[in-house]
């Protein structure tokens, strides 16, 4: 078989959609194409997990997909050309949870959170420095307040421990901490991105395009290194003169409303993937996945919500499971006294209160 036709094959597909963690060891990705290497180091343990975040999104695993054939291509082409993602679609249909998903099935560890609001910044995603802290943490060393600042020495004699370290107060953010240099890529998820300033996304081109970023401090900095905090909770990064690079470029799922257009040069660096809304099939899945069980009102409830979507109304499948749920309460009966509820429940977002 020649390359391409292997390109084609099954093969290059290692994202299904299942939501399954591997039982041995991950998936291993394809090479990344030449335009997408980088050489960053020193190499960075591998993250922890997060199941109970992963739970929380996606519930048990289940035997059916949870995207249709078309996404899970677009998923792996992302996945192979190391690209962002551009997911757009109805609020409440499912686009943040790809993200956990994707980690889930690839054993790619916690899921990195960047959420965008109108006042966020580029530099709110790669770190923050709390220069008032260090600056009264000095000022404590200075006047031998600071914890720990006189010790004794093997013979006796007092020592001054050094001057508080400036990584001590860098913290990186979840962009900053996706891109250092893991030996496999993290999973970022970057949160409605269409609520930014109209600036943001133009600021993300040099990032996404060299997987790389400076800490100016740190750079100005005389040490050679420093050891900062990352994003992910009690652990530690060690950057080299201010700079850092990813060895993988990690897994980025953009997550947009459709309130705005992206800048055409933006979009040119990700691939788009329309969320579909799920089918009758998988809604049913994913009831089953979050309650275990399927409470006999299920699939009249999931019917009504399709029929509700059919129509054109604005609903989420958060709903839908809040529903389900509900008629797992004992006593509650939701075609008698609870239907005026089950309305209110799966009303139309679109249409205010």
């Amino acid at each position: 078989m020649s390359a391409p036709d292997e390109a084609i094959g099954e093969g290059w597909r290692v994202f299904h959609a299942m939501g399954a963690a591997p039982s041995g060891a991950p998936p291993r990705l394809q090479p990344a194409p030449p335009w997408r290497r980088f050489r960053g180091g020193p190499p960075q343990p591998e993250p922890p997990d997060d199941e109970q975040a992963a739970l929380r999104r996606l519930g048990d695993v289940d035997a059916v997909p949870q995207l249709d054939s078309d996404s899970i291509d677009t998923v792996n082409a992302a996945l192979l050309l190391r690209r962002p993602l551009l997911v757009t679609g109805a609020p409440g249909v499912g686009k943040s949870t790809l993200a956990y998903l994707i980690a889930r099935e690839l054993g790619l560890g916690r899921v990195l959170e960047w959420n965008i609001v109108s006042r966020t910044t580029l530099r709110d995603g790669l770190y923050s420095h709390d220069a008032l802290g260090r600056a009264q943490a000095i000022a404590a060393w200075r006047a031998g307040l600071y914890p720990d600042t006189a010790v004794g020495d093997s013979e006796g004699d007092e020592m001054r421990q050094p001057a508080p370290s400036l990584g001590d107060f860098i913290t990186l953010g979840a962009l900053g901490t996706a891109l250092l240099p893991y030996d496999r890529p993290r999973v970022l998820l970057v949160d409605e991105l269409d609520k930014s300033d109209l600036d943001l996304p133009n600021d993300l081109l040099h990032v996404l395009e060299n997987g790389s970023y400076e800490i100016p401090e740190l750079v100005r900095d005389t040490a050679d290194g420093a050891r900062v905090h990352t994003s992910d909770p009690g652990a530690f990064a060690d950057i080299r003169q201010g700079r850092v690079e990813c060895r993988e470029f990690p897994v980025v799922v953009i997550t947009s409303n459709g309130e705005r257009e992206f800048p055409a040069a933006f979009r040119r660096r990700c691939l788009p993937l329309e969320m579909p809304i799920p089918t009758r099939e998988q809604l049913l899945a994913i009831v089953d996945s979050h309650l275990r069980v399927r409470p006999p009102d299920a699939e009249e409830l999931v019917d009504r919500f399709v029929q509700l979507v059919s129509d054109g109304g604005t609903h989420s499948l958060d709903q839908l499971l809040n529903a389900v749920q509900l008629t797992t309460a004992r006593t509650f009966r939701a075609d008698e006294g609870g239907r005026k509820l089950m309305q209110m429940l799966l009303r139309d977002l679109a249409k205010g209160r």
